[in-house]
């Protein structure tokens, strides 16, 4: 006895440990915890990322550039050999003096060596630290650039929502699956249970000599049935778990407890079934995307407008000799602009420009005819989520009525009043009858579900 109280009490324990272990969710909780771990939704902010790295790269377009170069020279020593006349064999060429500086020290090198004939420069090494500073002073085009590259990061936000609010359709959708399936499970268990009873008390029957075998058998070929659809099911409570898991981004072993349960579901679902509301397309995802797009369009006109526009350019840079030739004359200080005209470019502007014009026609119309698409599809998902509803609340009624012609059949049945065959045709329409209203249930679910897709509601 002892024994016996030890292994429940070690039974208890080993259960309310895997209960700690496991991981409870409301659908709320299942939804935030997917928009933390869920893969495809962290690649989508990834993009809103790069996006953003991209905005700050088409900014830094615009503003100043400081650029540095160290340079190096050697002339192997060479010596540049020139005669000034006067001294040599050769009469050299003529020289105006009086337009030298007089304080260039290579002048005075050539002065002094005026009377001896040949002169010569040696070219030494030079080297030399340059820095320039360069700034776009007018481009229209990387104005529009600009704008476009905040409409880019703004179309990834846009992505990045309509990928959370797919994803929270879809935990919602799997948090259901799972409800109906262990819904299922439940109700061909206590079939099970029903029929188990019906199998003893027949199977006493048949050896007392007062029912025949065939009677027996048929009992236990429904029982096999359900046995099987059981397992069936059993598995598919895996898979949809195993989805579950993987949308919430959780390791596929980890243990998971769903903190609701269908009775409840339904009944908030009921709460507003009725409350259809009138669609305002502007906060659909979709919806949103398509303005971004085609305001987009837009200034992908602009900037094709503004290639016809001059681009200007200014820059200064300082030159630092740290080594110089005795003969250089250029300076250490430059200050310039540079302005870049477009002319003529073979008609490529003006097909550019009338690519984007028509791009943006596209653009308007597909922005119009989904909002005639988002109206019609509201139209079709409220009519669905009615007839939903009335087949729900009849499938309801159906359960209830089959399930009190089964237990009236078993109790005569166990009175010797009706065959076994009345009995399993009772039972299989009992079980049709709940397999109908779990079907009813799914559509009811889905209905309302597609219909706060697509206010943008989950």
């Amino acid at each position: 006895m002892m024994r016996s109280n030890f292994l429940l009490v070690l039974l208890a324990s080993v259960l309310l440990v895997n209960q700690a272990n496991a991981q409870q969710f409301s659908i709320k909780e299942a939804q935030a915890y997917a928009l933390e771990n869920n893969k495809t939704f962290k690649n989508a902010q990834a993009d809103v990322d790069l996006a953003e790295a991209r905005l700050q790269e088409t900014k830094g377009a615009g503003l100043p550039k400081v650029d540095g170069t160290l340079d190096y020279m050697t002339n192997f020593g060479y010596e540049f050999v020139f005669n000034l006349g006067g001294g040599g064999d050769e009469e050299g060429p003529e020289i105006d003096f009086t337009k030298l500086d007089a304080g260039d020290f290579e002048v005075l090198k050539i002065l002094e060596g005026m009377s001896s004939g040949p002169s010569t420069i040696k070219m030494t090494d030079q080297a030399s630290a340059n820095v320039q500073v360069s700034q776009l002073i007018f481009s229209g085009q990387y104005w529009v650039g600009l704008e476009m590259a905040k409409l880019a990061k703004h179309i990834s936000e846009k992505g990045l929502s309509l990928t959370a609010l797919e994803i929270k359709e879809q935990v919602v959708n799997s948090y259901h699956l799972i409800l109906i399936t262990e819904q299922l499970i439940r109700v061909i268990e206590e079939n099970e249970r029903n029929l188990t009873e019906m199998y003893r008390h027949t199977n006493n029957l048949y050896e007392a000599g007062m029912a025949e075998k065939t009677n027996v058998d048929q009992i236990k070929i429904n029982l096999s049935q359900l046995e099987n659809s059981k397992r069936a099911m059993q598995r598919n409570l895996e898979l949809n778990f195993n989805m579950f898991r993987m949308l919430l981004g959780l390791d596929p072993n980890s243990r998971i407890e769903l903190t609701e349960n269908l009775e409840s579901v339904l009944s908030n679902l009921e709460g507003n079934m009725i409350a259809i509301d009138t669609l305002d397309v502007g906060t659909n995802l979709n919806y949103q995307m398509i303005e971004v797009q085609e305001e987009i369009g837009k200034q992908k006109l602009r900037m094709q407008k503004w290639a016809y526009a001059p681009t200007l350019v200014g820059f200064y840079s300082y030159k630092e000799k740290i080594m110089a030739s005795a003969f250089d004359l250029s300076p250490n200080h430059a200050a310039g602009f540079t302005m870049s005209i477009p002319i003529y470019a073979g008609g490529a502007k003006k097909a550019q420009l009338t690519q984007a014009k028509i791009e943006l026609d596209k653009a308007n119309r597909t922005k119009a005819l989904l909002e005639e698409q988002l109206e019609l599809q509201h139209n079709q998902l409220s009519f669905n989520l009615t007839s939903a509803y009335e087949n729900y609340q009849t499938q309801k009624e159906n359960v209830e009525i089959a399930k009190e012609v089964f237990a009236n059949i078993s109790d005569k049945y166990q009175q010797g009043v009706i065959s076994t065959l009345d009995l399993t045709q009772a039972n299989g329409n009992y079980l049709q009858a709940e397999n109908n209203y779990v079907t009813t249930v799914m559509e009811l679910l889905k209905s309302r579900l597609a219909l706060d897709k697509l206010y943008n509601n989950l």
